[in-house]
C-alpha cells in the first residue's frame, strides 16, 4: 500500500532574534559577518516557559485550522525531538492528551535530529504499508536554544526553534517513494550535549560547557561532504530517475555555505535547489518541512528530501506528485 504526504503545517515561537541583536552582545561578531558565514538574518526562539510539547501542540492546531483536519482519524503520532520536556514520560503521550487524539492512537518519540524528518517519514511509510494504520501525524519540534550556552555566539547565530506537523495518509498530494538511510556512530561525539543522560549527570554548573550543545563544525562538514553526494545518487537510482528529473531538492537547512558546497559538488541546478533558512536558521528536524511548506502547493512532479547530521545519521527519499 502506498503512503502520501497530504499536508504540512508549521509553528514558529514569537521571539525573533536578529543578527543585530547578536552583534550587540558580541561586538566582534557583526551582522554582515554572521550572514556571510552562516546565511541567517533572523531566527525564532522560545521563551523560558514554552517547550517542545507546547510547540508540537501549536503546529497540530495550525494543521487543523488550515486543513479542517478531523483529529479523530489519526491512529499514530510520531514526535521527533532531541529536546523533550522530560526524560520520561514520552513527549508524544503528553501531546496526544493535550491535543485530544483518540486513546486508540499510538504515540512515540524518536530522537534523530537533523535527519529526523526523513527517518520519521520512513517509519510512517512502513506503518501505512503494513495495512494496520491509515493516518499518521509526524510532528517535529526542537528547542535547541535552551541548550546553547549564552557565550556560544556561533550556535546562537545558527540555530532557531520551530515545530511542524505533517499528515501522512493512504491518499494525498505526494506519494512517498523509496528511502536510503544510513548511520555512522563513530561520529557521535561531534554533535552532542554530553551531560544530562545516565552516563554523565548534569551538574547544574552554568559554566560547565558539557551541559550545553557542542558541535565540531569541521568534522560535521567533512562527514557531510563525504556521504551526501553518493546518498543523492543512490536515491535517484533506487527510485529509477535521473538527477534532472527532480524538480526540487530540499536538503536539511544546515547552513548556506554547506548547502551551496553540496549543490555544486553534486551538480544540481541552482533553480532546482531550495535554500530557505535566512529567516529561520537551522531548525534541526523541522528544517526540511519548514523549508518545503511554501513550495507544497506548487506544481512539482518530483521532490527529493535529504537529511543529515547528529549521530552521524543520514537519509534521502523522493516524492512523486499524485
Amino acid at each position: 500500500m502506498n503512503s502520501f504526504i497530504k499536508s504540512i503545517s508549521t509553528y514558529l515561537p514569537s521571539i525573533k532574534v536578529t543578527n543585530e541583536d547578536i552583534a550587540q552582545k558580541f561586538p566582534e561578531w557583526d551582522s554582515d559577518k554572521i550572514f556571510s558565514k552562516i546565511g541567517v538574518k533572523n531566527r525564532n526562539i522560545v521563551d523560558d516557559n514554552e517547550t517542545v510539547v507546547d510547540m508540537a501542540v501549536k503546529s497540530i492546531e495550525n494543521l487543523v485550522n488550515e486543513t479542517n483536519l478531523d483529529l479523530s482519524i489519526i491512529d499514530y503520532l510520531i514526535l521527533c525531538t532531541q529536546s523533550p520536556d522530560f526524560k520520561l514520560p514520552t513527549a508524544a503521550c503528553i501531546v496526544q492528551n493535550r491535543i485530544g487524539l483518540s486513546k486508540n492512537c499510538a504515540a512515540i518519540d524518536i530522537n534523530q535530529g537533523c535527519s529526523g524528518y526523513i527517518y520519521g517519514l520512513s517509519l510512517a511509510d512502513a506503518l501505512i504499508s503494513s495495512g494496520n494504520f491509515k493516518n499518521i501525524l509526524l510532528v517535529t519540534s526542537e528547542t535547541y536554544s535552551k541548550s546553547i550556552h549564552e557565550t556560544d555566539k556561533g550556535n546562537i547565530s545558527l540555530f532557531g526553534d520551530a515545530a511542524t506537523a505533517t499528515l501522512i495518509s493512504t491518499e494525498g498530494k505526494y506519494r512517498i517513494g523509496k528511502f536510503n538511510l544510513g548511520t555512522d556512530g563513530s561520529g557521535w561525539e561531534n554533535l552532542i550535549i554530553k551531560n544530562g543522560g545516565s552516563k554523565y549527570i548534569n551538574d547544574n554548573n552554568l559554566n560547565n560547557m558539557d551541559n550545553y550543545l557542542y558541535m565540531n563544525g569541521s568534522a560535521i562538514f567533512d562527514f557531510t561532504s563525504k556521504n551526501i553526494p553518493p546518498l543523492v545518487n543512490d536515491n535517484l537510482e533506487k527510485n529509477l530517475i535521473h538527477k534532472e528529473d527532480v524538480n526540487l531538492y530540499v536538503f536539511h537547512q544546515a547552513n548556506t555555505f554547506m548547502l551551496s558546497f553540496l549543490r555544486k559538488r553534486i551538480g544540481i541546478d541552482e533553480n532546482r535547489f531550495l535554500i530557505n533558512m535566512e529567516n529561520y536558521g537551522n531548525t534541526v528536524s523541522s528544517s526540511i518541512p519548514l523549508a518545503f511548506k511554501d513550495s507544497f502547493s506548487n506544481d512539482l512532479e518530483k521532490v527529493m528530501f535529504v537529511g543529515f547530521g547528529v549521530g552521524y545519521s543520514w537519509g534521502a527519499v523522493t516524492l512523486f506528485k499524485n
